[in-house]
């Protein structure tokens, strides 16, 4: 009789952790190479997760942030606390300047993902966080990206002072009551806007406050820059304080001290402060202005001496 062979496979062993593995994309700017560099990267590690017999997809978490701030990342906080509720065990990523260019919060991180037995992987730079070797090697590398950042913080505002030396001046005029911008990128009055922002003038010459500025655009249907039939007395005051309605631009009116952070404060000197007058058409002749100027000075001050009377 011939042999009979029968080969029984082995069973996996079912104690055997499989890696859950989960990967951060980003990008800093929305440009379309930028979009399609996240789209790749998204598909790249997709594909790498996926394709490993012993992984777990434990997600993609992409994002389009600046790396100088983690607070403002949301997929990356995201990330972290499903690190913390035990539902990543490893991190894949393009490089270390996709985790942060801010060398404080990349070691903050990498600390904690190592107290919670989480391992990230930095493809380009070919390192683990955990090979203890390794801490000072990205301490380097975290502190140039760092540097880079800040020079490149550094050159973007000198740009901007340089172009409003020259009379040139990038406004937001999407939410700005009266101005549209033509062919050319310059500001020009847009005169059903116009109109109420010399009404909201006119009112506040009459002696409407704030307030009864606000009930009576909203009593007449006259709605606000971006459609809303709700104003803010704020809102009324900016307009009766914004020196572009004739036609002056002063910039900057902030500035950033700590390029990490992008907390913004008024310049209050800190930076050279650059006055265009005659920079687009007026909607307020300066005359008006400087009335409803000194006119809102003086109500200040009334409020103030009657805070000091009563508190």
């Amino acid at each position: 009789m011939s042999k009979q062979i029968t080969t029984i496979p082995a069973r996996p062993n079912q104690d055997e952790k499989r890696l859950k593995v989960a990967a951060y994309c980003r990008v800093s700017t929305e440009h379309e190479e930028q979009r399609q560099s996240l789209k790749s990267q998204v598909a790249y590690y997709t594909q790498k997760i996926c394709g490993n017999p012993d992984w777990d997809f434990a997600g993609i978490y992409a994002e389009q942030e600046s790396g100088t701030r983690v607070d403002n990342r949301e997929e990356i906080q995201r990330l972290m606390n499903n690190c913390r509720n035990g539902k990543v065990d490893l991190i894949l990523m393009k490089s270390l300047s996709r985790f942060g260019r801010n060398t404080l919060d990349v070691l903050l991180m990498l600390d904690e993902l190592s107290k919670l037995n989480v391992v990230a992987y930095f493809e380009t730079e070919n390192i683990w966080s955990n090979d203890p070797r390794v801490k000072k090697y990205i301490t380097m590398v975290a502190a140039a990206y760092q540097e880079e950042s800040r020079q490149k913080s550094e050159a973007i505002k000198w740009g901007i002072r340089e172009s409003s030396r020259h009379g040139h001046i990038k406004l937001n005029h999407s939410q700005f009551l009266g101005y549209g911008k033509d062919t050319n990128g310059n500001l020009v009055i847009i005169e059903e806007e116009a109109k109420i922002v010399r009404l909201i003038y006119d009112l506040f010459l009459q002696g409407y406050g704030c307030r009864k500025i606000k009930k009576y655009l909203e009593d007449y249907g006259i709605k606000t820059v971006t459609g809303k039939e709700q104003w803010s007395t704020s809102t009324i005051d900016r307009i009766l304080s914004n020196e572009k309605y004739i036609g002056r631009n002063i910039t900057p009116k902030t500035h950033t001290p700590d390029f990490l952070t992008g907390k913004q404060e008024e310049n209050q000197g800190q930076i050279d402060t650059i006055i265009i007058e005659n920079a687009h058409q007026a909607i307020i002749s300066q005359e008006v202005f400087e009335v409803v100027q000194n006119l809102k000075g003086n109500i200040k001050d009334k409020e103030v001496i009657i805070n000091r009377i009563c508190f």
